[in-house]
């Protein structure tokens, strides 16, 4: 990320009198939305508001609470007075930090039984993290049934969708993959554990290891959520 990507400005647009935050990397706008924001995507950038339906002190309160939470993560963040705090919250690891840990120590496996014992942590039939969320898409769906707005039961239907047959592949898919991992025993050919050894024929005193340099990492690319046909409409 660029050097720019660490400075934000939060404070009222004179416009619309809406908050406003604009600014900032990924981990910045995560900041921003588990503070209560939401993200306004637009062709040419991206922000976060409060939501509406806000009074002036609830405003104040999560503005006030996003300029905190920023700096302490040593964000520069340029604030309205009226935001404005010399307030610093303790940062913690949040879930989905936990979880792309898995990515990590897949990374450094060099056996199929490290693997499979990481991809456990996913695809347990009882409390993996696949199930927990499909768990969380069920309860979704249910508290978007009776919610009262026409759309409501579509969303809930979605939901459903979702879990059971994009979801449910998913974890199939992976689970396919744990197993047949768990039953290989097999080292990995272009990976070793590292011993911080020299090698007896390594000419070089300063060399430290004779392990090869980790493979560049690759940043995911995004992927599109195929959307669920609408439910017919009732003939007449």
């Amino acid at each position: 990320m660029a050097l720019a990507d660490r400075f934000l400005t939060l404070g009222r647009d004179v416009h619309s009198g809406e908050v406003l935050a604009r600014g900032g990397d990924p981990e910045a706008h995560s900041i921003l939305q588990r503070t209560g924001f939401v993200p306004v995507v637009r062709l040419h950038e991206t922000y976060h508001r409060l939501p509406v339906g806000l009074d002036e002190a609830e405003e104040k309160r999560l503005a006030t609470r996003a300029v905190a939470r920023l700096r302490a993560v040593k964000y520069g963040v340029e604030a309205d007075d009226a935001f404005d705090t010399e307030t610093r919250e303790p940062h913690y690891l949040p879930l989905g930090s936990q979880v792309a840990h898995l990515a990590e120590r897949i990374r450094e496996a060099t056996t199929s039984d490290e693997v499979a014992d990481i991809l456990t942590e996913l695809t347990a039939s009882h409390d993996g993290v696949l199930i927990a969320l499909g768990e969380v898409f069920a309860a979704t769906a249910a508290f978007y049934q009776d919610l009262g707005q026409a759309p409501d039961p579509y969303t809930a239907k979605r939901l459903r969708y979702l879990a059971e047959h994009r979801l449910a592949v998913l974890w199939s898919d992976l689970a396919h993959m744990r197993d047949d991992l768990a039953d290989r025993h097999q080292d990995h050919p272009q990976r070793r554990a590292c011993t911080a050894e020299v090698g007896p024929d390594e000419r070089e005193t300063s060399a430290v290891c004779a392990c090869p340099p980790p493979p560049p990492r690759l940043a995911p690319s995004p992927v599109a959520v195929p959307v669920a046909p609408a439910p017919a409409r009732p003939r007449r």
